[in-house]
C-alpha cells in the first residue's frame, strides 16, 4: 500500500468532445505537394556557411539512397501540422527514406488527419475549461490500437498503421505519413514519455500497453540505426529532447552489442537550434567515429519542400 496522503486520479469521468465538432487550424486543403525538381538551385547558392552545409547535407542523402544505407528521419508533431506529410510520402517513394522515428504528438496529429481530416485544436480556447486533448475518437481509437497491436506482437507505430489501415476513409488516410509508411512496410516507430500525450489521459489508456508499445519500438529503431553505419543519414526534424535523446541511447546500444556504428551523417532541421539536439544528434555520435553532423536553421514548411526538390531524382 501506498505510504502517499493523495491516490492517484480516476480518468473515468472524463468529458470528451467529438473530433468532428472540434475540427483544427490544419486540414488537409493546407498540405503540401511534392515540389519540381530544381537540380540548378544548388549550384546557384553561395559556397559558404549555411549553403555548402546544405550542399553536403544533399550529398549524404544522395550518396546514402546509392549505397543503399539507411535514411531515418527523427521528426516532432510540428513536421505534420506543416502539413509536410506528401512529401515525405514522395521521398519515401524515391528511395530518400527507409525509417521514421517519431515522437507522440506526431502520430496524434497525423492520426487525425487520418480519421477526420483536419487536426491542432486552439489550444487557448479550449484550456480553461479542460477540453484541450479531449477529443473523443482520438484518444479511445489510438489506445485500442495500442493495446490491440501489442497484444499481437506489435510496436506502437505499426499499431496505429495498422488500426489507421482498418478505420480511416479512403479519402483521408492517403495524407496520413503512418499510414503510407505501412502500405510500403516501411518501419515507423514511435517513442513517447507517458503523460506527454492526450490519449495518456483516456480511461482506455494501458501503462502495460503504452510502454510495451514503445519499448519494442525502440529496441526496433536500434536495429534501423545499426544500418547507418558507413554511409547512412539520421535527420531530427523539430524534436528539442525526446527524440535527441532517444537516438543516443540507440547510437550506445548498438555500439555496446558490438556492432560498428562509424562515419554516418546526421542533420538537426529546426527553426530554433537548441542544446539537445546540436549535442546528442550534430555532434556527440560521431566522436572518435568519423561522419560528420550539420545544422540547418529554418521553417520546416520551406527548409524541407526545398531539401526535396535539391535531392536528384
Amino acid at each position: 500500500m501506498s505510504r502517499y496522503s493523495h491516490s492517484p486520479l480516476s480518468f473515468t469521468g472524463l468529458k470528451t468532445v467529438s473530433l468532428r465538432d472540434r475540427s483544427g487550424k490544419v486540414k488537409i486543403e493546407h498540405f503540401a505537394t511534392p515540389p519540381p525538381a530544381a537540380p540548378g538551385l544548388l549550384d546557384s547558392l553561395p559556397k559558404v556557411l549555411a549553403a555548402d552545409s546544405l550542399r553536403a547535407v544533399v550529398a549524404a542523402l544522395t550518396a546514402a539512397r546509392e549505397k543503399k544505407r539507411a535514411i531515418i528521419w527523427g521528426m516532432g508533431g510540428h513536421v505534420i501540422k506543416c502539413g509536410l506529410a506528401p512529401i515525405l510520402t514522395h521521398l519515401m517513394d524515391r528511395g530518400y527514406a527507409t525509417a521514421f522515428c517519431t515522437n507522440g504528438s506526431t502520430t496524434i496529429h497525423d492520426f487525425e488527419i487520418a480519421i477526420a481530416g483536419a487536426t491542432s485544436e486552439d489550444v487557448e480556447s479550449v484550456l480553461p475549461d479542460g477540453r484541450f486533448g479531449s477529443a473523443a475518437e482520438t484518444g479511445q481509437q489510438m489506445n485500442l490500437a495500442i493495446r490491440a497491436g501489442v497484444d499481437d506482437g506489435l510496436g506502437m507505430g505499426e499499431s496505429l498503421g495498422r488500426h489507421l489501415h482498418r478505420i480511416a476513409p479512403e479519402n483521408l488516410r492517403e495524407h496520413s505519413l503512418q499510414w503510407q509508411a505501412y502500405q510500403r512496410n516501411v518501419p515507423f516507430t514511435v517513442h513517447v514519455a507517458v503523460g506527454t500525450d492526450t490519449p495518456h489521459t483516456f480511461p482506455e489508456a494501458s501503462g502495460a500497453a503504452i510502454g510495451e508499445g514503445t519499448l519494442r519500438d525502440f529496441r526496433l529503431l536500434c536495429s534501423l540505426v545499426r544500418d547507418l553505419h558507413q554511409g547512412g543519414v539520421y535527420l531530427n526534424l523539430g524534436s528539442a529532447v525526446i527524440l535527441p535523446e532517444v537516438f543516443l541511447k540507440a547510437v550506445s546500444v548498438v555500439r555496446n552489442l558490438g556492432f560498428p556504428l562509424r562515419e554516418f551523417t546526421t542533420v538537426n532541421f529546426d527553426f530554433l537550434q537548441h542544446y539537445r539536439p546540436n549535442a546528442n544528434v550534430v555532434h556527440r555520435p560521431h566522436a572518435n567515429a568519423g561522419g560528420k553532423g550539420y545544422a540547418l536553421t529554418g521553417h520546416h514548411e520551406i527548409m524541407i519542400p526545398l531539401l526535396a526538390a535539391l535531392l536528384p531524382a
